[in-house]
């Protein structure tokens, strides 16, 4: 069934501007809609909708650095009706306005960006562990627990590290969250083939997860850094570093 998974995620990335409904996706597959939300969320671990929406704020984070459309008219371009809901959207899952996007991420190209604030609630729990990399990895990895399993929206807890390198990230609230690392670097093409000379550098991710916090109880994860592949969702946290590259669709 995952050949099904990659056509739905295709199809998202292809025509996200438009209403795409579950009902839509599970038809375009030919099963059922109960069967394809199933399928799909155990093979990339999110929702067709929260994809949908990830591909979409992705797209408009890109939009924003690429051209000098208002928040009105990106709002519409990546398949919002509503301005509000898209502005609300958007703040709530990369952490930021548009507006305000916009003009730290034009202003600080060159500079080095902080991660996500971390959330105000009590801290009780720990986890550490080692990151690991097939390839080279560009100093610092940001690795943060949050309450999804697509990096959006602000951390409970973060830390940079390097890899290859241990981690350790203090302060958790209890609760269930997924940890996630994202940096920038080159992986080693999976043919024996010579690399590129100069490779283009790539975003490199793992997640963890769900873990569950409780108390002072601490956990140990082992943590590779690799490409991101087809079955995961666009990063929308603004604070990793990682803005969209300003480049023309």
């Amino acid at each position: 069934m995952e050949h099904l998974v990659r056509h739905a995620v295709t199809t998202i990335r292809e025509r996200y501007p438009e209403p795409l409904s579950l009902d839509a996706l599970a038809q375009n597959a030919m099963v059922s809609k109960y069967h394809f939300l199933r399928v799909f969320s155990r093979v990339t671990g999110v929702t067709p909708g929260r994809f949908l929406t990830a591909v979409r704020l992705q797209e408009a984070k890109r939009l924003l650095l690429s051209t000098s459309l208002n928040v009105a008219d990106i709002s519409a371009r990546v398949g919002y009706s509503s301005t509000g809901s898209f502005t609300r959207r958007f703040t709530e899952l990369v952490g930021l306005p548009p507006t305000r996007y916009r003009q730290l991420s034009l202003a600080a190209r060159d500079a080095t960006p902080r991660p996500a604030p971390v959330r105000a609630v009590r801290a009780t729990g720990t986890v550490t562990g080692a990151l690991r990399t097939a390839g080279a990895v560009l100093p610092p990895v940001y690795i943060g627990a949050f309450d999804s399993a697509i990096l959006q929206g602000a951390a409970a807890s973060w830390t940079n590290a390097c890899a290859p390198g241990h981690f350790t990230l203090t302060r958790i609230p209890a609760g269930t969250w997924y940890i996630h690392a994202v940096a920038r670097g080159t992986h080693p093409a999976p043919s024996s083939g010579p690399a590129a000379a100069d490779p283009d550098l790539t975003p490199l991710t793992a997640t963890v997860g769900p873990v569950r916090v409780e108390g002072d109880r601490g956990h140990r994860l082992d943590i590779t850094l690799s490409p991101m592949d087809w079955t995961r969702p666009p990063i929308l946290s603004a604070l990793t570093g990682l803005a969209p590259r300003p480049t023309a669709a």
